[in-house]
């Protein structure tokens, strides 16, 4: 794994933005899609990597298996009425698309597990499209981790005779997640399926007809919605998604609540102590908010084995853990993160997320020299479609926290 230098093509910004990429440049005026470097691997790394992505689904699959098995659901933040749905959803297994596991690696040793966005994902059309049209121009005779852009195809194609028609794509009025649905649109009218796209508030309820229904006052069936469940479930119209849930196809499906949901690395911890691909995690049961839901809408403090309380006063994950990364257990984008190193706070960011949390061990460095002694953090993303590693997409960031502007850079194997 290296990272190169290189001069971005002439006209580079028309070129992405005739491919759908219309958000490439920050309002700084830094490139978001930024061409200037790339990162080499060889095809020894690509398998590699490959089979990580696919090992960790397999993982994260059963831990989803553990919590419903044992009632885990309090300790993820999840509420007691979004159980049934979850339920009904893993044993029925409506259809579901895809998801990102994002991972550190440096070039040295098992790739690391950071998190799993398996339930909104962005930066698709990045790593399907616009990186593999830069490497056909500029590398043509390299090879990529990519083949996203067919087996999203072929998966619509899958699900399609479960879905009712036509499918609605609703987001945010927002222009990372207006690109991204408007790329899986296009995949999905690609495999021949009918879609109409909408903001989520103008998805409208219709009391007496006790159905969910288009600016047009149709009844709605089928819903790719790019807006994170634990979001859905809190406003006014969760119940409704809930109570009429066995009705509808939403995609992601419910149960992506326990994958996309930091509780899970403890959890996947538990499961597989000292896996090569993960990092020590634990729930933060020191923290005043670190705590798991009751049923009675309060918050109870969740209490592990070797933790205080379990004779065991002495070893909590802070005494445990010196360097760690403290996360909400639903945050995004970088936001609410605390970065300790031997028990000082080097870095925080703040934002809008608030409640429970766990405790990450730092990963390996994985820090790349850039142009007049910059440096650079990447984070890569394993994007799985179908329940398989299908490509990959890079993030970089100038400091060790990923964030909504850190830059796209492309990748090639030689």
């Amino acid at each position: 794994m290296q990272r190169i230098s290189l001069p971005p093509r002439a006209g580079w910004q028309q070129k992405v933005e005739a491919a759908g990429l219309t958000f490439h440049t920050l309002e700084n005026g830094q490139p978001y899609w930024d061409e200037s470097a790339c990162y080499e691997f060889s095809a020894s790394e690509i398998d590699m990597l490959e089979e990580a992505g696919n090992t960790l689904q397999e993982m994260c699959l059963a831990a989803a298996q553990h919590v419903i098995d044992e009632k885990r659901y309090a300790e993820l933040g999840i509420p007691e009425e979004a159980v049934p749905a979850i339920e009904w959803a893993w044993n029925n297994e409506p259809p579901a698309l895809y998801g990102r596991f994002d991972i550190a690696y440096n070039g040295e040793g098992p790739p690391k597990l950071l998190e799993y966005n398996a339930d909104t994902p962005t930066s698709l059309l990045e790593a399907a499209v616009i990186q593999w049209q830069w490497m056909e121009e500029v590398f043509p005779e390299a090879d990529q981790f990519n083949s996203l852009h067919e087996q999203l195809i072929d998966k619509w194609k899958d699900v399609a005779p479960f879905l009712s028609k036509p499918i609605y794509f609703a987001g945010v009025e927002s222009p990372e997640d207006q690109l991204t649905l408007a790329y899986l649109r296009d995949t999905a009218e690609q495999a021949g399926l009918p879609t109409l796209q909408m903001y989520m508030e103008e998805i409208g309820w219709n009391d007496e007809r006790q159905a969910f229904v288009d600016p047009n006052e149709e009844q709605m069936f089928s819903v790719f919605k790019l807006y994170p469940w634990e979001v859905m479930l809190s406003e006014e119209f969760g119940s409704h998604a809930l109570d009429t849930y066995t009705e509808m196809r939403w995609i992601e499906p419910i149960w992506k609540l326990l994958l996309s949901n930091k509780g899970i690395l403890p959890i996947l911890w538990q499961l597989y102590p000292n896996h090569d691909l993960l990092l020590e995690s634990y729930f933060d049961t020191a923290a005043p908010q670190a705590a798991a839901a009751s049923s009675n809408g309060g918050w109870q403090p969740v209490i592990l084995p070797g933790a205080a309380g379990d004779g065991a006063a002495s070893s909590t994950p802070q005494t445990r853990l010196r360097d760690y990364i403290r996360k909400p257990l639903f945050s995004r984008e970088g936001a609410n993160l605390t970065l300790v190193r031997d028990g000082a706070v080097v870095a925080a960011t703040d934002g809008p997320y608030i409640g429970p949390q766990i405790l990450q061990a730092f990963a390996p460095e994985t820090i790349f020299p850039g142009i007049g002694g910059a440096t650079h953090y990447p984070v890569l993303g394993l994007w799985m479609i179908d329940q398989a590693c299908s490509g990959m997409g890079i993030r970089e960031a100038s400091g060790p926290i990923t964030d909504n502007l850190s830059s796209f850079v492309p990748h090639v194997i030689r």
